[in-house]
C-alpha cells in the first residue's frame, strides 16, 4: 500500500516536470526590444539572426500545436515582415480600436490614463511606468510594439494575444495618451 502510494506521488511529480520542460522546448527565447539585432548580410535588412549554435524548432504555446512557425529561417522571416511594418496613418478608427485594445490587455496595469496606477498595481503587483515619463514620450513607436510583442521587465509578452495591427493600434492610443497627460518625471502619476 506504501509502494502504491509512493508511486502515485512520484509519477504527479513526475508528469509536472514533463510538462514544464514540454513548453521550454516549444517556447523559444525571448526576444529583448532594447537588445542589438544582428544584420543579414546578404539581404540587407536588419532581420534578426539567432545568435551561433542556437537551435530554435518552434514558438509560441506548443508551437500552436500544428503547423506553427517552425525553424529560426521561418522566426528571421517573420521578425523581417513586423520590422519592416510602421506605425500606420492615424485615424478616428485606429485611436478607437487602439483605446479599446489599450483597455482589455493594458489599463489593468498601466491605468487607463497610462499613469501606471492601475487596480493590477493596487494590489501589489509593481507599478509600471507612466507613459509621461520623458524617456517613454522620446522612444520610438517600435519600442512600444515591441515591448506589447515581447514582454519587458515583469510584464508578459502579448504576442500571441494581440495581433500586429492591434498591437501598432494600441501604440497610436498611448501616443494619444501621452499628447493628453502631462510630463512625469517618474513612477505611478
Amino acid at each position: 500500500m506504501k509502494a502504491a502510494w509512493i508511486l502515485a506521488f512520484g509519477a504527479a511529480l513526475g508528469a509536472t516536470g514533463c510538462e514544464k520542460l514540454a513548453r521550454n522546448m516549444y517556447d523559444g527565447a525571448k526576444l529583448r526590444p532594447d537588445a542589438a539585432r544582428p544584420v543579414a548580410a546578404q539581404s540587407g535588412t536588419t532581420t534578426w539572426i539567432a545568435p551561433e549554435g542556437t537551435v530554435e524548432h518552434s514558438r509560441g504555446v506548443a508551437a500552436m500545436a500544428s503547423g506553427g512557425q517552425r525553424g529560426s529561417e521561418a522566426m528571421a522571416r517573420r521578425l523581417a515582415a513586423e520590422e519592416a511594418q510602421a506605425l500606420p496613418a492615424v485615424t478616428p478608427a485606429l485611436l478607437a480600436r487602439g483605446r479599446e485594445r489599450f483597455d482589455i490587455y493594458c489599463a489593468p496595469c498601466h491605468s487607463v490614463r497610462g499613469d501606471g496606477d492601475g487596480y493590477i498595481a493596487r494590489r501589489g503587483f509593481p507599478h509600471p511606468p507612466s507613459y509621461g515619463e520623458a524617456r517613454l514620450r522620446a522612444a520610438p513607436d517600435r519600442h512600444f510594439y515591441d515591448v506589447i510583442a515581447q514582454g519587458y521587465g515583469v510584464m508578459y509578452s502579448y504576442g500571441d494575444r494581440v495581433s500586429p495591427e492591434d498591437r501598432w493600434a494600441i501604440v497610436a492610443w498611448i501616443r494619444e495618451l501621452q499628447r493628453r497627460a502631462p510630463a512625469t518625471a517618474g513612477g505611478p502619476a
